[in-house]
């Protein structure tokens, strides 16, 4: 069964909640790791919460995948296009049950948005108070962040074969954050199984190194998935603020500004090709933003003399909320609004562009900064020399006119984005301050609040304005084209 719409029959519906219904049983699958840590610290109202949950989801996976024998399993474009954002649509759908049937979220709209940020790697909260909820949902929080981090059908294109040859390249490429999208293997389960043993090896690295420190097993594990995954949910109430601790703060930035690194750069570089790396132009674009966007808001501290802290301190805080902002995590360890609102903009210009495209990193990502600032230097020599042919060049090869188009209408449609959702959040008496910020922070992935949102926490928006956050976080994680184009009547018709 096909759904027919003007002329031939244009998507293959089966084989799309086919492909579903065994993601939903890998989902199910991951939900069985918080539930053994459930009966270790033997919280067994919460493991016969997530039992229930592993049932559901895995019940309603085995009736789409079973129950449904598709003519054909060829996926096309229009396919992945489709099957992308309706699978992170029933993730967060069935990933909120465990939620729900622990009394944690009693409201749908809150449950769904807390599990869409879970998985975005957003780190925006509804709940106010993290440190009463049973360590079972603690882990699938983390553990949300930690798949959606590198994608969830980026890890079913490594663990399921089959998609190779059923439209995994059009899975890859409606996924994969970026201007463009590289292969590190000929094969695309290849490239995608290489991407997450570096992301497996790099959250191994980072729990070892926070279980040295002051933190326990469980809380290093759970910031590790975390950090990596650039999500923000923390175990604390007071974030990574909780612990005091310089080791852990210097730590975490590290690794968050890793997380925002192409992951495609780190895995050459693993391999011995560190010049991959270092010679990579957008590379050296987010670190110099980073690093200049810190020394910036220190210099402004400075000056404005309300911080009496030492230098050290400041600094150590400045570039850990700086790294937290760009790489889009959410972690905090000060109120970063008492540094005034030069800092807060400044954040936010960092929280637009983000990090690397190919990292796990939410934002506009740097490498279109740096496309469009070529771009812009170039149009302003055309104004003297309007007969000039001059190429966009990143990393010493031409990027196509095709792409930069795509760029800067991205760019475009991102402002006007941002623009509607702060409106829709004002209709709703929100203050235009926490709105706009709020917006941005949903549609950049970010996870960091100002005002009424002041730690990320979201409980007190109504239902309609978390329904609409959700919907930001998943249009931010999936940057805008994959999940717009749906809306179009050309996508339906052939």
């Amino acid at each position: 069964m096909y759904l027919i719409l003007k002329k031939k029959s244009l998507i293959n519906v089966p084989a799309i909640f086919r492909v579903l219904g065994w993601l939903l049983m890998m989902e199910a699958l991951f939900m069985a790791a918080p539930l053994v840590v459930g009966v270790v610290y033997e919280e067994w109202a919460a493991v016969e919460a997530m039992a229930y949950s592993i049932l559901a989801t895995a019940g309603s996976g085995m009736l789409m995948t079973f129950g449904l024998r598709p003519k054909s399993m060829d996926m096309h474009k229009r396919e992945g296009i489709l099957l992308t954002p309706v699978v992170w649509i029933f993730f967060s759908a069935f990933g909120m049950l465990p939620f729900f049937f622990t009394h944690s979220i009693n409201d749908v709209a809150g449950a769904f948005m807390e599990t869409m940020s879970g998985f975005t790697t957003t780190g925006l909260t509804v709940i106010a108070d993290v440190e009463v909820l049973p360590k079972t949902i603690l882990f699938w929080r983390a553990v949300m962040h930690w798949i959606g981090g590198m994608g969830i059908i980026l890890f079913s294109l490594a663990v399921l074969p089959m998609l190779n040859h059923a439209g995994g390249m059009q899975l890859f490429n409606a996924e994969v954050t970026g201007i463009t999208h590289d292969k590190l293997r000929p094969r695309i389960s290849s490239t995608a199984k290489s991407l997450w043993m570096v992301y497996i090896a790099l959250t191994g690295i980072l729990c070892a190194m926070l279980w040295l420190g002051p933190m326990d097993f469980f809380d290093a594990l759970c910031h590790s998935m975390s950090t990596l995954s650039t999500g923000g949910f923390s175990t604390k109430n007071a974030s990574i603020a909780w612990w005091d601790s310089a080791y852990v703060d210097i730590t975490v930035t590290a690794f968050m500004l890793i997380g925002g690194v192409n992951f495609a750069l780190i895995y050459h570089g693993a391999r011995g090709n560190f010049k991959a790396l270092t010679s990579n132009a957008t590379f050296r674009w987010f670190l110099g933003t980073v690093f200049t966007a810190a020394a910036l808001c220190v210099i402004y501290i400075l000056l404005d003399g309300t911080d009496g802290r030492s230098l050290g301190d400041i600094v150590v805080d400045v570039m850990f909320t700086c790294a937290s902002a760009i790489s889009t995590t959410g972690f905090v360890v000060i109120d970063f609004e008492k540094w005034g609102q030069f800092v807060v903009m400044m954040l936010c210009i960092i929280m637009f562009f983000g990090s690397c495209a190919g990292s796990t990193s939410g934002g506009a990502k740097i490498d279109r900064m740096e496309l469009m600032a070529k771009n812009i230097k170039n149009e302003l020599y055309r104004v003297l020399h309007p007969n000039s042919i001059v190429n966009v060049r990143i990393n010493h090869k031409v990027i196509p006119q095709e792409i930069v188009t795509k760029a800067v209408v991205f760019l475009g449609i991102y402002v006007c984005i941002t623009a509607v959702g702060t409106l829709a959040l004002t209709a709703l008496d929100i203050p235009m301050h926490d709105a706009f910020f709020s917006t941005l922070s949903a549609l950049s992935n970010v996870g960091l609040g100002v005002g009424d949102a002041t730690g990320g926490c979201y409980a007190s928006y109504s239902e309609s304005a978390k329904w609409i956050m959700s919907f930001m976080m998943l249009l931010g994680r999936l940057e805008l084209f994959t999940v717009l184009v749906v809306f179009t009547s050309h996508f339906w018709v052939k």
